[in-house]
């Protein structure tokens, strides 16, 4: 399937890691957009349609929370899905991170099977044999 997938971390290695590890699982299609840090996000995605925001919590200048409290804000984006992937793994941080808008949660290392089924679960996925059926009655 292909996205328009905003990758937001303060680290470029990580930004490259992480569309990688998108391609790795399927997503090689997708298009990306990086931002290093929330405001540089928000400045970037003003008239771009983005499907999934994937970001990391501890950034400089605006840090993920933030970001998303200031990114559901815009109308256009208040129901764009936001994951926040981070080395923080208690479970009050997690439950903190759900309550303040992000809709999922990666925890840092990371495997691309994790962010397939992540993206999955919040997406959806394409099921191609149910598409057939209904396509085989269709007639164009």
């Amino acid at each position: 399937m292909t996205f328009s997938i905003l990758l937001v971390d303060d680290s470029l290695p990580m930004r490259s890691v992480l569309k990688k590890t998108f391609k790795a699982a399927g997503y090689s299609d997708s298009e990306f957009h990086e931002a290093a840090n929330g405001k540089e996000a928000l400045d970037m995605v003003k008239g771009k349609w983005i499907d999934i925001v994937i970001t990391d919590y501890n950034m400089p200048v605006m840090d993920g929370l933030e970001f998303i409290k200031e990114l559901k804000k815009d109308d256009t984006f208040k129901e764009t899905p936001v994951v926040i992937v981070s080395t923080e793994a208690s479970q009050s941080k997690i439950d903190e991170f759900i309550k303040k808008g992000a809709t999922g949660y990666i925890t840092k290392p990371f495997t691309p099977e994790t962010i397939r089924d992540t993206i999955i679960d919040i997406l959806g996925e394409r099921h191609d044999e149910e598409l057939d059926d209904f396509d085989k009655d269709l007639d164009f």
